[in-house]
């Protein structure tokens, strides 16, 4: 199934269920549903819940609400994150055995500690990568002192990563602004990283359409797919939405109405023409990033 859907058009929108709706990331869903539809393609609904600290309870419930009231049918879905944990370990320990992960012990304290520093000396904050090199006889030391461990990828230490966007053209990335990012918590849940470039390659997502805040976070996901010997699907980062200071808008400074507003006009649709217009000018930038065979 997966090399065949390879050949479609298939997008996803992938919400977490840390908060409600708002005016950004129905945004990122429309868009991805009108790519899906123009190209007769499939728009996948997943949910992405491993954050468990921050779930807001009913999320799950208003965000496929406001889908429907949108408009925005689904072809697949809604899919669990917290239900494909044992997925997310599998890949982790491969990384592992290929040496394209290793395990870090340090202690929630003195991650902040280190981050104190770097921000005392105007550095960026970045792991310091104080468990990559650890020797056998060290880490049995660490475990014998019942340390639960995290994850982290191996991000080579030189050279860049280059990808093609389909809205910024061609983006670099040097290695060295990256750090060794976290795959699997010390509890067993996967971060983002891992979990959304497990879910996607597996799903055979062919296009990424995000917000532009997630574009920091590509050259990792590019750098994740080589290390699995995977085909990327083609990104997307779509601008962020202004207000009239031109400054960001906060996440909850424009909400979707409530159900009992909702039901008072459903003669209309919730969107203008304009979302078309700028889904077409997405669709335009496609022929700039020719996919590989």
């Amino acid at each position: 199934m997966q090399s065949e859907s390879r050949k479609l058009v298939r997008l996803r929108f992938a919400p977490s269920p840390t908060g409600y709706p708002h005016l950004g990331n129905i945004r990122t869903a429309l868009f991805n549903w009108l790519f899906a539809r123009h190209h007769s393609g499939k728009f996948i609904l997943r949910i992405e819940d491993t954050d468990m600290t921050r779930k807001v309870e009913g999320a799950v419930e208003v965000i496929l609400d406001s889908l429907k009231w949108l408009g925005l049918d689904w072809d697949e879905g809604p899919y669990f994150q917290s239900q494909r944990l044992s997925i997310y370990n599998e890949i982790a320990r491969k990384l592992l055995e290929e040496d394209n992960a290793y395990l870090c012990y340090c202690s929630p304290e003195r991650l902040n500690k280190m981050r104190q520093e770097q921000a005392r000396q105007k550095q960026p904050p970045k792991y310091d990568r104080l468990c990559r090199d650890l020797t056998q006889d060290e880490r049995m030391q660490l475990q014998a002192k019942s340390m639960n461990p995290v994850v982290r990828f191996k991000t080579p230490l030189e050279g860049e990563t280059t990808f093609c966007d389909l809205i910024h053209g061609t983006v670099t990335f040097k290695h060295d602004v990256l750090d060794d990012f976290v795959l699997l918590k010390s509890d067993g849940y996967p971060t983002y990283h891992l979990a959304s470039v497990a879910d996607d390659h597996l799903m055979a997502i062919s296009h990424v359409l995000r917000a532009d805040e997630w574009l920091s976070s590509a050259p990792r996901h590019v750098l994740l797919y080589q290390a699995l010997n995977w085909q990327a699907p083609q990104f997307a980062h779509l601008p962020m939405i202004l207000g009239p200071d031109r400054a960001n808008y906060p996440k909850d400074t424009v909400q979707l109405p409530s159900p009992s507003i909702r039901g008072r006009d459903t003669s209309r649709k919730p969107w203008s023409i304009s979302w078309r217009f700028w889904a077409g000018r997405l669709m335009i930038r496609r022929s700039y990033c020719p996919r590989k065979n």
